[in-house]
């Protein structure tokens, strides 16, 4: 009996190797970052054996119909106003202590935009919550301080200008 590589040696016979078959994560999002989906079932479920909560969980179809693909998705964040038939936004990432559980919504997008219980501070923009107003204002520069693209203003002097606008709003405030 021949071995593999007797047989790619020889002229009468070729052998070639197959490619291995790769593992996708978010198979069902067929290489896309994210994708549309209907909620099928909205239901709370239980964490596997060290942990403790009520997680919420969703069944959704990726499709536009309800025969598509059903995959099961977390609910990230505090509070949701998700039922059935509503469309959500389906990302990749699993949850690691529900079995089954390989992708999570996206908040703010389509049906999926029911704001939060507090106002939340760090990791915005996982939960599709926009800057609050006052922290705009803080940064905001006038116009004229901040260089037009055809003034040539070398840097230097730019930012002696911005201190010193920041020191003269910080010396009314006191």
């Amino acid at each position: 009996m021949p071995t593999y590589s007797q047989l790619g040696r020889s002229k009468k016979i070729s052998c070639k190797r197959r490619s291995k078959k790769h593992y996708h994560r978010t198979k069902h999002l067929m290489g896309c970052p994210q994708k549309k989906g209907v909620c099928v079932k909205v239901y709370i479920t239980k964490p596997k054996k060290p942990n403790s909560a009520l997680r919420k969980v969703a069944k959704v179809a990726l499709g536009r119909t309800f025969r598509s693909k059903k995959v099961l998705v977390s609910i990230p964040g505090q509070g949701h106003s998700l039922q059935k038939f509503s469309t959500v936004l389906v990302r990749g990432g699993r949850v690691r202590d529900i079995p089954g559980v390989r992708y999570r919504l996206m908040r703010g997008k389509e049906d999926f935009t029911s704001p939060e219980t507090f106002a939340r501070k760090q990791r915005r923009s996982f939960y599709g919550i926009k800057k609050p107003e006052q922290e705009y204002s803080r940064y905001r520069v006038p116009n004229a301080i901040r260089p037009a693209r055809l003034r040539k203003i070398p840097f230097t002097i730019y930012r002696s200008r911005l201190l010193a606008y920041f020191r003269k709003k910080k010396q009314k405030k006191y």
